[in-house]
């Protein structure tokens, strides 16, 4: 059968090619100075930021900042910023090892003020900002002495931020914008000094700003009172005839999208890794709780419903690990590749990180949607103690629920998902057209009986629901067209069996390129045969689901008999049962999150 790949380092190609056809980077492939920052970070977290959790939930405003001050001592604000300002401009990975490793605080109020300075509040300045304002501002806010913020959103637009109110008319004299509207959900927002604002240019024209704090006509509101993150600074902004000088204007004029999307890109990363390290510290501390807690003459964690818990908990936790770093190492390549002398260099790190927009949003959803997984399943195994704020889990599962709204909304992310690839397909950025077509061709092979290495069935299991997906994708954009869009259940259910997908190719592929030896190698494979199991179930309910949305519930037999082909190829003979056992006894062994 011809085989269609993707040879190109660009979102969306791991529907093209096979699992583990090109190596990817792991934590396992970390160096020296990667896990020299790691313990640097997981140093300082559990030695300033834990033992001062519950002072920092009570809106310590001096001490938060002063943290902040302390990491920036340590340059850990400046690992994006560029050596001529001051900064250390190491590489991408590294930024997400340290948006991981901030777990070790246990606050998220203090890892989301943190995230916001260097990441959505700092990047729009190194990336698009002029020398001036670099060399003006970057100090500040590498060392903490400034706190930055970003402003989007508004009361009126929230998930559809181009169609934001805020103006800004050049003033007579030509030396200012006059700024007037109002933002809304401002993280850092009280305790900022410079803002990243944006508003539309001659009404029109969406453009970003650097607004300082003391600007006269500058308002900031009071905080919010919040469900969780309490600890950090959340307020609405309000803009009456502020003037900005021209030298503020960040970017050129309408190019604010371009900007705003950027930087939503590494914060949908960063949070994707933050929830990978909280997942991690929901499992070990679940973990503890779950061997000493004893119900009925022995512990808790020796019940097989439990067991299935913390399996279930370290299964997800695997894959998203799993696919941040393929995700960042694939963007540091690609950014390696640039010429760092050219003027456009930032300008074209933003394209980098555009093209993989659809694996951005997949961490983003999956991030998001892990954690709160783990911090439920968390509470459902303290039981009545996980309710109770004199255990940590109650704040916790407060402070995870935020998580699915911000850096865009996981409906948003998932219609990203589904719409940058029909955007692709469209315009035949990667050849999934071409696959489409190898559809009837894989169907007429027989499947297949054996195969090399312990995961050959999961990896063929792989490859089928890559083509079942595509295939359902193909029925919908001839039904719909551009106008797929507007499907957005539909949207919906391809975004879910494409991340599926991307979780189970990384997955097995990062299992299948470690060292035998290393005496990981059963408990690995259960969770990629777990993984891959119930991921098959999902494909095919999917798959089902939304071919009857396309045909309005009367299926062809031409596609009734395309999915009987599938579900040969995707039912599992895996018993999950006996591999989620495996995998707690595993962990309980350890009492800790051991990969």
């Amino acid at each position: 059968m011809s085989d269609v790949t993707a040879n190109i380092l660009t979102g969306g190609s791991f529907l093209l090619n096979p699992v583990a056809a090109f190596p990817i980077f792991t934590r396992e492939k970390f160096t020296e100075e990667h896990r020299e920052i790691e313990n640097l970070v997981r140093e300082f977290c559990s030695n300033k930021v834990l033992p001062q959790v519950l002072e920092i939930e009570k809106y310590n405003q001096d001490l938060s900042h002063n943290l902040i001050k302390q990491m920036g001592a340590l340059g850990l604000l400046s690992i994006d910023i560029p050596e001529k300002y001051d900064g250390l401009e190491l590489d991408k990975i590294t930024a997400i090892i340290v948006a991981e490793a901030m777990r070790y605080g246990g606050s998220s109020s203090f890892t989301t003020t943190y995230t916001v300075q260097t990441g959505i509040g700092m990047l729009p300045l190194i990336w698009f900002g002029t020398h001036e304002q670099k060399q003006k501002y970057l100090p500040k806010l590498s060392s903490g002495e400034w706190i930055c913020a970003y402003a989007l959103t508004e009361p009126e637009a929230g998930s559809d931020a181009m169609s934001g109110r805020m103006t800004a008319f050049l003033s007579d004299d030509g030396k200012h914008y006059i700024l007037n509207g109002e933002k809304q959900f401002t993280t850092n927002g009280k305790w900022a000094q410079i803002f990243t604002i944006f508003a539309q240019v001659d009404g029109s024209k969406f453009t970003a700003f650097i607004v300082e704090t003391n600007t006269p006509g500058f308002e900031i509101g009071a905080e919010e009172h919040k469900l969780g993150v309490k600890g950090s600074s959340t307020v609405p902004l309000k803009f009456t005839d502020v003037k900005v000088p021209v030298e503020n204007l960040l970017g050129e004029i309408g190019g604010g999208a371009t900007i705003a999307f950027n930087a939503l890109n590494v914060g949908r990363l960063k949070l994707g890794a933050s929830a990978l390290g909280g997942s991690k510290g929901l499992i070990e501390y679940a973990t503890e709780y779950a061997l000493q807690r004893r119900q009925f003459g022995q512990p808790i964690g020796h019940f097989d419903i439990i067991r299935k818990y913390i399996a279930d908990m370290t299964v997800r936790t695997y894959a998203l690990d799993s696919i941040i770093y393929r995700t960042i190492g694939d963007i540091d390549r690609a950014i390696s590749e640039l010429d760092q002398s050219t003027d456009d260099f930032y300008l074209k790190i933003g394209g980098e990180m555009e093209r993989f927009a659809i694996e951005a949003s997949m961490v983003k959803v999956y991030g998001s949607e892990t954690l709160g997984f783990c911090a439920d399943l968390g509470i459902q195994i303290l039981g009545g103690y996980g309710f109770i704020e004199d255990y940590s889990m109650a704040r916790i599962y407060r402070d995870t629920r935020i998580d699915r709204i911000w850096e865009g909304t996981n409906e948003i992310n998932r219609q990203i998902i589904t719409g940058y690839l029909m955007k692709k397909a469209l315009l035949e950025e990667i050849p999934l057209r071409e696959k489409i077509k190898c559809v009837d061709e894989f169907l007429a092979t027989d499947p297949a009986v054996s195969g090399e290495g312990p995961l050959w069935y999961q990896t063929a299991m792989i490859e089928a629901g890559k083509y079942l997906t595509l295939y359902v994708f193909d029925e919908a954009l001839t039904e719909f067209g551009q106008d797929l869009k507007h499907e957005q259940q539909l949207g919906e259910l391809l975004a879910n069996s494409f991340m599926d997908l991307y979780l189970a190719d990384s997955t097995v592929a990062r299992i299948g390129q470690l060292e035998e030896g290393n005496g990981q190698e059963p408990v690995l494979e259960a969770i990629a045969k777990t993984f891959t199991a119930e991921m098959a179930l999902r494909l095919l309910n999917s798959a089902l689901t939304g071919l009857n949305d396309i045909y309005h519930g009367h299926l062809p037999e031409t596609v009734m008999d395309k999915m009987r082909k599938f579900q040969i190829r995707l039912l599992p003979s895996t018993d999950v049962a006996v591999m989620k056992r495996q995998i707690a006894d595993y962990i309980y062994q350890r009492k800790t999150y051991p990969f």
